[in-house]
């Protein structure tokens, strides 16, 4: 034990002696192990295993992939969920609708998220409630009326009742109809991001549809699965035509497909990037140990000579690697609960299921930690045993500054300083493709103006506004209201309009054309003021005036896109469009008369982004607002300044129509709908992370080249100084020292690039709108070749700087 003390003592001893050579080291580990432990944590908490729920390999959806290769779940009516409970593969059926409704019998109304659940939802997904019990199918019989009860969220209950124990048996009222509540589900119970549940009768017509969440046999695996259900969706087809694609097939996908398969990507490419950081700082404490060891070879030979023991030699270089990698694990445990603490509010949102419970993953921290030791007891000990047994009248005759370590020390060193570059320029390359990719993104042609302009939703009760006139007169005069806010400069209804990510796909017919099965458009329905609000340009034509609103009138627009992809570019106007999916409407949805028949082009508009950020416009066909009508709508509002703060005077113009009326409460100017957009997320989250990483990479890389540079220096300061009074130039010296690192460097880079260019085919397409671009690798190897340039510098200088008479008298 009085050993190991000694060891302990003389190993912090020599760290603190050298912080450069300590901190370079620790920080290494440090970021590396940090940032690596952060990434996965997060992919495996929100991609891999985010719910807590039993059963969850066993939950799937059905996806319905058409022609044009665009997929989905489909809704089912419930005979047809009742006929999907009685194949062989599933276990149970269950469906849920998410609604917004008012929390009537307080002083001020506000919004709640309510999902109305089918009885055995609960057992379904086999989480027990926190607080009471959950509703039953004895609670709600198919088929029959449910008993009025309610289940809170665990967020809920916390803000709108304290947390407070003794809630289960009162009542709460959701547009003015009264709920007991009989229980309170634990923290991460989060199902379809509900607040309030209630149980959902459902309906035997042929209208009401409703997404089926489907729970498998044991054993049964998706592909046995789909394989029963794709006769049956046949079936459910030639029942309610006009619902699916024309030319379809079946699959059927676990729950993870489904919600995260966009983060999935993205995360794993964040992996790739911290494990190439993590190598690299592995790499870089490997060079600094292997310089250190090489340059401290007359302190081996001193030891031995005065007595000790090569077991004893190799044991004080072991503890003082150890204590190097354990400082830098233990920090990088400290980084990654921060970085963790960072990057989760930054994920894109829903883009993962908000019952994710973000943690330090122990398994990969562990390896992490495990992988930073065995790096200092393989690069801690490879010196030591070179030095071990050293010829010590060798060493002490020839100084330590003309030692230049063996041959096969060298190769390594180069070796290792080669890969730590290539390793770099690949981080770096895919940087400035994700950094490349968003700029562009950033720079897409909106084809509106977003700037001073709010969305504001406005979801209306279920009892109210029950009729097509009743509910078009409302959200006339709501608009009207709004519009007369003092700041407000324009109002415009946009039920399902607000860009970047506006309408709905769907199979359009031309009135003497032939049908295609690919022919789709986006179906906005919007009001005459939604493209002076926006600034979309009006191209030709004319827009709908008031009667015309009024009555809901069989009139559309269309965009350019439209008129180029199936029109030829030519006249638009007196061409005439049909919706086939508008014969069947949705429930809750209210239609004028003719909206299943032929709809007349009235109007050209210019394009506007409508399929997100990362995707050309689609053609769009704009409907009058009143045209179809469903229990909510969205009010685009522009002021003169931030629109934000006249949310307030919004609410009391919609209050004075209706004092229960709420509006939802994410209320966002469209600058934020754009930030909010999944692919906008994702790219600026890539670009920052991605960039921070090459940074690192690029500084350690730097520090390793420095420090073999350096030690290279000070080996060879006597033969440099005998060159020097030989009559050796300055770029004589430059050469020698520069040959030592430029052999590293000039390897490394080629290295990278081959890896680069080898690898941007598939840098491209995990990267979000990343480019194959050569320029791109070229400019990395430039910036990379001059840091380089830089981090040998330095030494250089002190090469130029020997003085020959000292470096010959201090042999």
């Amino acid at each position: 034990m009085q050993v190991l003390l000694q060891d302990l003592r003389f190993a912090l001893r020599q760290i603190v002696r050298n912080p450069g050579f300590s901190l370079t080291s620790i920080l290494s580990l440090t970021l590396g192990i940090g940032a690596t432990v952060a990434v996965y944590s997060i992919l495996y908490d929100a991609v891999l295993h985010p719910w807590p729920y039993a059963g969850m390999e066993r939950i799937c959806d059905v996806w319905i992939t058409d022609t044009a290769g665009h997929d989905g779940t489909w809704g089912l009516t419930g005979p047809q969920i009742r006929q999907l409970r009685q194949t062989h593969a599933v276990e149970d059926v269950v469906v849920a609708n998410y609604t917004n409704q008012t929390l009537t019998g307080n002083d001020v109304p506000d919004d709640a998220i309510v999902v109305e659940m089918t009885g055995s939802h609960f057992q379904f997904l086999g989480m027990s409630p926190l607080l009471g019990r959950y509703f039953n199918p004895t609670d709600a019989p198919d088929g029959i009326d449910p008993q009025p009860v309610a289940v809170l969220g665990y967020k809920f209950w916390q803000r709108h009742y304290r947390g407070d124990p003794s809630v289960v048996g009162k009542t709460i009222q959701l547009n003015h109809k009264t709920y007991t509540i009989l229980g309170v589900m634990p923290v991460r119970f989060a199902w379809r991001d509900g607040e309030v549940y209630v149980p959902l009768k459902m309906a035997s017509d042929q209208l009401h549809r409703y997404s089926p969440g489907i729970k498998l046999k044991p054993g049964v695996t998706m592909d046995a699965a789909a394989a029963e259900f794709r006769s049956l969706y046949e079936e459910f087809d030639k029942q309610t035509p006009n619902v699916f694609s024309k030319q379809y097939k079946i699959s059927v996908h676990g729950l993870a497909d489904t919600y995260t398969r966009d983060l999935k990507k993205t995360m794993y490419l964040l992996f790739g990037a911290v494990a190439l950081l993590l190598a690299i700082g592995c790499g870089n404490v490997s060079i600094l140990l292997l310089a250190r060891g090489t340059a401290r070879q007359q302190e081996f030979a001193v030891r031995s000579a005065v007595g000790a023991s090569s077991m004893r030699i190799v044991r004080q270089l072991l503890t003082e690697s150890l204590l190097l990698s354990l400082a830098g694990a233990g920090l990088g445990v400290v980084v990654a609960y921060e970085a963790i603490a960072f990057l989760v509010p930054r994920l894109p949102d829903h883009s993962y299921p908000y019952e994710a419970d973000f943690h330090v993953n122990l398994p990969v921290l562990c390896f992490s930690v495990a992988l930073a030791l065995l790096t200092g007891i393989v690069f801690g000990l490879f010196p030591a045993l070179q030095s071990a047994q050293p010829q010590i009248s060798e060493v002490m005759q020839a100084g330590t500054r003309r030692l230049t370590g063996s041959v096969k020390g060298r190769r390594l060193h180069t070796a290792l300083i080669a890969g730590q570059i290539a390793l770099t320029l690949l981080l770096m390359t895919a940087a400035g493709a994700a950094i490349q990719g968003f700029i562009r993104m950033l720079h897409v042609p909106l084809g509106y103006q977003p700037q001073h302009v709010m969305s504001v939703v406005i979801p209306i009760r279920d009892d109210a506004h029950t009729t097509w006139a009743d509910r078009a007169r409302f959200f006339t005069e709501l608009r009207d209201k709004i519009a007369g806010v003092a700041g407000v400069l324009s109002a415009g209804i946009s039920t399902n309009a607000t860009p970047p990510d506006s309408g709905w796909r769907q199979a359009v017919e031309i009135l003497g054309k032939p049908a295609s099965q690919n022919q789709e458009a986006a179906v906005e329905l919007v009001g005459p003021e939604y493209f002076a609000t926006l600034r979309i340009p009006f191209l030709g034509g004319r827009l709908w005036d008031e009667s015309e609103i009024a009555r809901g009138a069989t009139l559309v627009l269309v965009n350019q896109s439209f008129v180029r992809h199936y029109l030829s570019g030519g006249d638009a106007v007196g061409h005439a469009v049909r919706l086939p999916q508008f014969a069947t409407l949705p429930p809750g949805a209210l239609a004028a008369n003719g909206v299943a028949g032929w709809l007349q082009i009235i109007g050209v508009v210019g394009d506007s982004l409508n399929a997100g950020m990362a995707k050309p416009v689609e053609p769009a066909v704009y409907a009058p607002y009143t045209l179809l009508t469903f229990p909510v709508t969205q009010v685009l509002v522009r002021t003169q300044g931030d629109p934000l703060a006249m949310l307030h005077s919004i609410k009391q113009q919609v209050g004075s129509i209706d004092a229960d009326q709420g509006i939802a409460g994410d209320t966002r100017d469209l600058e934020g709908w754009i930030q909010r957009e999944p692919e906008y997320a994702r790219g600026r989250l890539v670009s920052i992370l991605f960039g921070a990483f090459s940074v690192l990479a690029l500084v350690l890389a730097a520090v390793g080249l420095y420090s073999v540079v350096s030690y290279t220096v000070l080996q060879r300061t006597s033969e440099l100084g005998v060159r020097i009074a030989l009559g050796a130039q300055r770029r004589d010296v430059l050469r020698i020292v520069g040959v030592s690192a430029g052999t590293s460097v000039g390897l490394g880079i080629v290295l990278g690039l081959a890896l680069s260019f080898g690898l941007d085919q598939l840098i491209a397409q995990w990267i979000e709108n990343g480019a194959r671009d050569p320029w791109v690798v070229l400019g990395v190897s430039a910036l990379l070749l001059a840091v380089a340039g830089v981090a040998s510098l330095v030494p250089a200088r002190r090469a130029l700087a020997i003085n020959p008479i000292e470096a010959l008298r201090s042999e």
